[in-house]
């Protein structure tokens, strides 16, 4: 949540409070946050404090109620770019059905999970996949038929590699793509593994994929 209407929430409840002009409002809603949770198991308060370059812009242009301006978007991807892992392998593609898996599994990274837990994707939050499932969000495009719209027969041809890379690097890093993108940034931010990626990107791509078919 953006620090700003964590504090804008917190005057609102105390009534109309005047709050001087040259009041640094970021500082004092990190103050707020910082007062209000703890690091409790696994759980630390950096996840709402340790913001980086890209979520600090990101989150002021928000608030601004307008979007990046060219230049800023553009080094900002260019930044997370580098920032994505490719498979060492050259391997990009697991088993889509533990891709499936993951993608239903919203479990992990709370503070009663243990640091070794297989955290899930938590896919089906954002974005349909399969035609049979009939519950999932839709923050997020369609992803059914994802490699068959895009024409990928076999995902390992020379052909394919174009999507292939773009997909890795899209779950690994969205935001190398679209500088604020609401995609988690799920292999950067360590929140899936290279092998739970690769499942993934079978699940999208693999043409006997119940995505695909």
């Amino acid at each position: 949540m953006n620090k700003t209407w964590i504090l804008l929430g917190s005057v609102a409840m105390v009534g109309c409070t005047a709050v001087p002009g040259s009041v640094d409002y970021d500082a004092l809603a990190d103050g707020m946050v910082r007062t209000a949770f703890r690091d409790q198991g696994i759980a630390k308060t950096d996840r709402v404090t340790g913001r980086d370059e890209t979520l600090r812009l990101c989150s002021a242009a928000d608030v601004a109620g307008k979007p990046l301006d060219a230049a800023t978007a553009k080094r900002i991807e260019a930044a997370n770019l580098k920032t994505i892992k490719w498979p060492a392998d050259g391997k990009f593609l697991g088993e889509w059905k533990e891709g499936e898996k993951i993608a239903q599994s919203g479990r992990g990274q709370t503070w009663t999970d243990s640091a070794k837990s297989v955290n899930g994707g938590n896919c089906y939050n954002c974005h349909q996949i399969t035609r049979q499932e009939i519950s999932f969000g839709t923050i997020g495009p369609s992803l059914y038929h994802y490699g068959k719209l895009r024409g990928v027969t076999d995902p390992n041809s020379a052909a394919a590699r174009p999507i292939v890379e773009y997909t890795w690097g899209k779950i690994w890093n969205a935001k190398a793509y679209n500088a604020c993108s609401n995609m988690p940034r799920s292999g950067h931010m360590g929140n899936l593994t290279e092998e739970q990626v690769r499942d993934i990107m079978a699940l999208l791509l693999d043409p006997a994929s119940p995505v695909n078919k």
